[in-house]
């Protein structure tokens, strides 16, 4: 399945340092051509030897090591390399990949990296939930960095919690997943999916907020991702999610149309499930807001930019569908969204209906679409109703072609 992939994969230190060589070996057997290197704390745990035989390459692990050879083996790896791999990924490293330090030879391999990676992160579970080291995650999330979640289990430590590294089986499928995208209906088309309500902030601890869950994005992005696409998902909340699936974490809505911008002209479709924030505040406190007495407290909003029109204005090549969540006059409402915002497709539900829309596995929405009579897609999970909206979205493209 990794016939002719060039992968290079760094071990750093812990104590899941020891499953890497069976990871290191199954990527081998699945025919990907693996040298391996290593941090100073990694060859604590497990030596350089174990991999140099297994991969028949030399191991990496002094920036000098070649001290007599005009070959700097850091660029030379990274320019090779199809793909990289973190495995296990201690705190140390994630953080120092996060902010661009390069103290030894992998993380300086790393910097010169300009092909996809993916790390599986390894520690204690009180590391794992550390704020910092979650603040490190989502920015490596937003550099396109795939990560996948530890499992649940018994810690080195003698106690149960999450952070420890999923056994080797789980992480050669995780690898496969990423790298070979299946085929489908939409293999070799680019989507990106919006997901979750946008935050605003009012001071450092208050925002203006809704109650989407961002799981019908999320379903939407599996949904597209199982028929080949290669799927980018901006959203706001973090769910768990295919590890194939690029996905950038954002609060703002303005932080939404700057990443959907940079990526625009690439893809093939966007489909917006985000729930965005029709208003901010004009100037958010830089410090937590006190009460004020009988007085009350008015806050001044300014509009947000309106994202999928703005796309809706912007688009050449690109399908493009909306979302539009109402509590009145529904069709209405859809109808003239469909028109004024430019998109091909529509699709609406009225979330003031039980079961439906903002925080429910289920959902019941009309499609709409221009020169074509409403489809109604009853009451069904989020899974269902992506699932179908892919396969329409697919028709769709098809035509086009």
């Amino acid at each position: 399945m990794l016939t002719d992939k060039k992968l290079v994969v760094i071990i750093s230190g812990g104590i899941a340092a020891y499953k890497a060589a069976s990871v290191v070996r199954g990527l081998m057997a699945l025919g990907a051509t693996v040298r391996v290197a290593m941090t100073p704390a990694a060859t604590e745990f497990i030596t350089p030897k174990t991999f140099a035989v297994l991969t028949n390459h030399d191991v990496l692990t002094d920036l000098f090591q070649d001290k007599n050879g005009a070959d700097i083996a850091h660029i030379t790896w990274a320019d090779w390399a199809d793909a990289i791999v973190i495995v296990p990924a201690s705190a140390n490293i994630l953080s120092q990949v996060a902010h661009g330090l390069t103290p030894n030879a992998v993380t300086s391999l790393i910097a010169a990296r300009h092909t996809p990676m993916l790390v599986v992160p390894a520690m204690n579970t009180n590391m794992w939930e550390n704020a910092a080291l979650q603040r490190n995650l989502q920015q490596l999330e937003q550099d396109g960095i795939t990560i996948v979640e530890p499992a649940d289990g018994l810690l080195a430590e003698g106690y149960a919690g999450k952070g420890r590294m999923p056994e080797p089986e789980d992480v050669l499928a995780a690898i496969v997943e990423w790298l070979v995208p299946a085929a489908g209906q939409l293999a070799g088309k680019k989507v990106l999916v919006t997901a979750g309500g946008t935050v605003e902030p009012i001071d450092p601890v208050r925002y203006i907020g809704n109650r989407s869950s961002g799981k019908m994005g999320y379903a939407l992005a599996e949904a597209a991702y199982a028929q080949g696409a290669q799927v980018t998902l901006i959203t706001s909340t973090r769910l768990p999610i295919s590890v194939g699936i690029t996905v950038i974490v954002i609060e703002r809505a303005v932080e939404m149309l700057e990443n959907i911008k940079l990526l625009y002209a690439e893809q093939d479709v966007i489909m917006m499930a985000a729930a965005v924030s029709d208003y901010r505040v004009a100037e958010p406190a830089g410090q937590k807001l006190k009460k004020q007495g009988e007085l009350g407290l008015t806050l001044q909003l300014v509009q947000n930019p309106d994202i999928l029109a703005t796309l809706g204005a912007m688009k050449t090549h690109q399908y493009l569908v909306g979302f539009a969540a109402e509590t009145q006059d529904l069709m209405a409402h859809a109808q003239e969204k469909l028109m004024r915002k430019q998109v091909d497709m529509l699709v609406a539900n009225d979330v003031s209906q039980a079961q439906v829309g903002f925080g429910h596995d289920t959902n019941a929405v009309t499609v709409l679409r221009p020169d074509k009579l409403p489809l109604e897609l009853t009451l069904q999970t989020k899974d269902e109703i992506a699932a179908t909206l892919v396969a329409l979205v697919s028709e769709e493209l098809k035509r086009d072609d």
